[in-house]
């Protein structure tokens, strides 16, 4: 009835449309096949005149009232749609970590990561984990996370912004 969904995990599920007979309204809003609109028909005369042409009537949205058929080539549209959905690609998520006392060249190569992560179309995790008595000066990791985000946050979304679970502060950066 739809088109395809996406599954967790980026693989495509094809969904079937209503084809010709397998339409149950008694009439639909009919699309010619090159997108203009032929009104509230009958789905007899809908019918009728998707077979004169030598194309399928095919229920593109059917929760409307009332339901919206087009006029077209369903094996061209099936064929159209399994492309279209092959060249996905999928997003993934880079993790960078720091340390609450890292050093300012140590930062700047992690920020170069960061960005090169981004250039390349995926997010970036960044995640600090405080060991031992570092958790009781959380602030001093929040100054290694607002250094970053001064150098980032012009040109990248800054999805999460740092907030501290437990041992670890993380924040996710995307591209704009």
């Amino acid at each position: 009835m739809q088109h395809a969904a996406l599954k967790p995990g980026g693989v495509v599920i094809a969904q079937e449309y209503r084809v010709n007979k397998r339409i149950r309204a008694r009439e639909v809003r009919l699309i010619d096949a090159d997108g203009a609109q032929l009104g509230i028909v009958p789905l007899r005369e809908a019918l009728k005149i998707a077979e004169e042409r030598g194309l399928d009537l095919v229920e593109v949205a059917s929760n409307a009232k009332p339901p919206v058929c087009r006029i077209m080539d369903y094996g061209k549209f099936k064929y159209q749609q399994s492309k279209k959905h092959t060249h996905r690609k999928t997003l993934e998520v880079k993790e960078v970590k720091v340390r609450p006392q890292i050093d300012k060249h140590d930062l700047e190569l992690k920020i170069k990561h960061i960005v090169r992560f981004l250039e390349a179309g995926n997010k970036a995790k960044v995640t600090m984990f405080f060991r031992g008595r570092e958790i009781v000066r959380p602030e001093l990791g929040m100054k290694v996370f607002h250094r970053i985000i001064e150098q980032l946050d012009d040109k990248y979304n800054i999805e999460n912004r740092p907030r501290l679970e437990g041992k670890s502060i993380t924040m996710i950066v995307a591209p704009k």
